[in-house]
């Protein structure tokens, strides 16, 4: 099997064998890696030791030889093996060569001497062997007394630290495939906790699927980054369960709109249809009703889709209103010139050599859509007041009126979509109840707030708060 066909293959294994996998895998390099080197060190400390150990026997036995100045003769080689014998340890032999490579003496504890070649040498060496699959440590060294020239050999068997590495490493085998165990185990249950709350994020979308956007997740509240994902998915799934509810309610409430202008139009046009066109009179009422309800129905898609403009789109980040004392007064009066019955007070001082971050044309609109409902509701006291001010980092512009005012329980909602207080009343007055709405997100665009505060039968002021520009700073830098 190829090496690309291995790796699609593991890419498509569950995420929970593959932090299984890569545990265990971790775990058995790092347990190998640690038991190697403990192998490693233990091997050379115990050949380090038996170098050790023969150094100090050998030089014991060279220096005990030289002070007794000991010849080799027959008469004494009895008194020197005597003297090897005590001197020598377990699974150790030692021997002494003469010049002709033919050994004098010889003494050895369970070592043989098959296979060891004794050797006449000038310098101290040490070699390692193995005889008979037993591994040996040779060390010679040269021996000279008078007339007499030799060697020490000492032959140390290393078979029995070759048997506890052996058993070391099989222990060290046993509690690496035991820790494998251990870690495939734990590296489950730990994949298989650490996942629960994605699964159970899984089968939420899956319950949202079939039963509907309204099911959400348990989160734990323990602060880690798993319940704070679970935390977020939950306020997304809030907001898309809004949207829908908005949504729909929109399509209801637009359908709603849409519906009686167009039955007005066809009932019109079937009553023409049917015998009212050879009627002058029925003919003519029946044209200026239509034409009334197609304005209406005009009207409403312009708002319509100013609407959808205000929401999709952000605002202009090089906009800048400078002089906006000026611009506000020439644009209310501009608006009240159609309504020469009203009075106007305006108190726009603080605004003066201030720039405000907002485009001319969205202020325009905005303070249209706020007058023109001032004047709609002021039916008694036709008096409005459009105020100034600053505060802090912003500046607000206050349009007042003294007209019928806003229920308490109604204000909340009245820059919602098609909210109206008194539907059969807006109706008459020409509204759609979307000015406010459009008003309201036209001020969201340039990170300002619309305010309203009304009191039943007493007036209304409705409150745009807007960012000032800060030493020639622009929209988006002014928060930074």
């Amino acid at each position: 099997m190829s090496v690309t066909r291995w790796t699609g293959l593991l890419f498509r294994v569950p995420i929970k064998f593959k932090l299984t996998l890569w545990s265990t895998v971790l775990i058995m390099v790092l347990l190998i890696g640690n038991y190697a080197l403990q192998y490693l060190v233990m091997d050379k400390w115990i050949i380090h030791r038996e170098k050790s150990g023969v150094q100090r026997t050998m030089n014991g036995i060279l220096n005990d030889l030289l002070e007794r100045e000991a010849a080799f003769t027959p008469d004494r080689i009895k008194e020197i093996k005597l003297y090897l014998e005590k001197a020598n340890r377990d699974d150790q032999m030692i021997r002494i060569v003469g010049s002709d490579g033919v050994p004098l003496v010889t003494v050895a504890n369970d070592v043989t001497e098959n296979g060891i070649v004794p050797r006449f040498v000038s310098q101290q060496q040490i070699e390692f062997y193995r005889i008979d699959d037993n591994p040996v440590l040779i060390m010679r060294s040269p021996l000279t007394i008078f007339e007499f020239a030799g060697t020490v050999e000492i032959v140390k068997s290393l078979a029995a630290y070759e048997q506890l590495l052996h058993t070391i490493m099989q222990v060290m085998l046993a509690f690496a495939a035991g820790a494998v165990v251990f870690s495939v185990l734990v590296g489950w249950l730990i994949a298989r906790k650490l996942l629960k709350p994605l699964q159970a994020m899984a089968q939420t979308i899956r319950d949202v699927n079939s039963k509907g956007i309204q099911e959400r997740m348990i989160p734990a509240h323990n602060g880690d980054e798993l319940s704070t994902l679970m935390i977020l998915f939950n306020d997304m799934m809030d907001k898309v369960e809004e949207s829908f509810w908005q949504q729909g309610r929109f399509v209801e409430d637009a359908s709603h709109e849409l519906r009686t202008p167009i039955a007005i139009i066809e009932g019109h046009l079937s009553l023409l249809h049917r015998w009212g066109k050879d009627d002058a009179e029925v003919l003519n009422n029946s044209l200026q009703a239509s034409l009334q309800e197609f304005g209406r129905l005009k009207g409403l898609v312009t708002e319509l889709l100013a609407l959808t403009r205000a929401e999709k789109e952000a605002g202009d980040p090089d906009a800048l209103l400078t002089r906006p004392d000026e611009a506000i007064r020439a644009m209310t009066e501009r608006f009240m010139s159609l309504h020469p019955g009203f009075a106007v007070t305006f108190d726009l001082d603080e605004l003066a050599g201030v720039e405000l971050l907002v485009s001319a044309p969205h202020l325009e609109q905005l303070l249209h859509i706020i007058l023109d409902n001032a004047v709609k509701y002021s039916s008694r006291e036709k008096t409005i007041v459009v105020r100034a001010g600053q505060l802090e980092r912003k500046a607000f512009i206050v349009v007042e009126d003294r007209g019928i005012g806003i229920p308490a329980g109604d204000l909340p909602y009245v820059t919602e979509r098609f909210y109206r207080v008194d539907k059969a009343r807006s109706r008459d007055l020409g509204g759609n109840g979307l000015g406010l709405a459009i008003a309201k997100r036209l001020v969201e665009r340039y990170e300002g707030k619309l305010t309203i505060q009304s009191r039943e039968h007493r007036g209304t002021a409705v409150t745009i708060y807007l960012l000032r520009s800060a030493d020639g700073r622009r929209l988006g830098e002014t928060l930074s």
